[in-house]
Parts: structure tokens; sequence; C-alpha cells
């Protein structure tokens, strides 16, 4: 059984664009529910998967990930996924022996901007670069399947 042990954190200034290009990603949902979701994306284009997530309980969740072709991930994504789709960079930052992806979105979740760290444990310790500013892991308005349903641009900012 996959699992995947994540924690989410909004960002904080411009700092970490200096150490990472990006790589377009786009994504949607065929199913949306509390307990399982199913992701199909593309990365650049180039590379097609589909995700089953399980349910979250504190960082730690059932992941299974498996390849598609990518005209049958563009196909899913035009015809079978809710919308809007997820549309967003994703940046990868090696720093204090941790990789860092940071996600910055476009169309309609378009000024939202968080990093993710995978963890082999939920208590492994980290050290957090300066960039990195309030958690958010276990706020399920910033799942990215959240984001189909509340996209970021329809929040209350205040």
């Amino acid at each position: 059984m996959g699992l995947e042990i994540e924690r989410k954190f909004l960002v904080r200034g411009d700092a970490w664009r200096k150490e990472a290009t990006g790589i377009p990603y786009r994504q949607g949902y065929l199913c949306l529910d509390r307990k399982r979701t199913v992701r199909v994306r593309t990365i650049d284009e180039r590379q097609g998967l589909v995700t089953i997530k399980g349910a979250s309980t504190g960082a730690t969740r059932m992941e299974f990930e498996y390849p598609v072709p990518v005209q049958d991930a563009l196909t899913m994504l035009d015809n079978l996924c809710e919308k809007p789709l997820i549309e967003k960079k994703r940046y990868t930052i090696r720093e204090n022996g941790h990789t860092w992806e940071v996600d910055e979105f476009f169309g309609e979740n378009q000024g939202l901007v968080i990093a993710e760290i995978e963890l082999t444990s939920e208590d492994q310790e980290f050290t957090r670069p300066d960039w990195v500013g309030k958690e958010v892991t276990g706020d399920p308005r910033y799942f990215n399947s959240s984001l189909i349903r509340a996209p970021y641009s329809t929040w209350k900012k205040t």
C-alpha cells in the first residue's frame, strides 16, 4: 500500500524563485469524495498520470499513482473531469537536506502559492526555509481537490 505523508505551507515573498524552474501541470478530478479522490494529471503535456488518494488522517493518506498515455490524460481532462481544472507550475527546491515542491497556481486559483514537503513520518523534523510561512496541512480549503469547487479567486481575502 502506498502512503503519502505531506505537510503544506503558504509561501512568503519571492526568494524561492531564484532556486528553481517551474514545470506546467494541469489536473482535474474524476471523483471528489471525502473518503477518496481520483485525479488525472499532465506534467508538461509529456506525461499523464492517474492518482487515487484516500482520506487524510493528520498529514498521512493512502496514495496510488499510475502512468497513462498523455493523450488519454488530455482527453480525460477536457471531457471527464470537473471544471475548473487546476493549472499550476511546480518548482522543485532542494534546501536543508529536503526537497520542497512549490506550486504556483493560475487560472481561477491565481495568486495562491503553496509549498509542500513529503516526509517519512509525521514527526520527522525539518528546517523551514525563510520563505515558508503558515502551515495549512489540516485546512481543507488548500487541498487541490477543494480548489475545484471553491477556487482561490472566490475566497474573501482579509
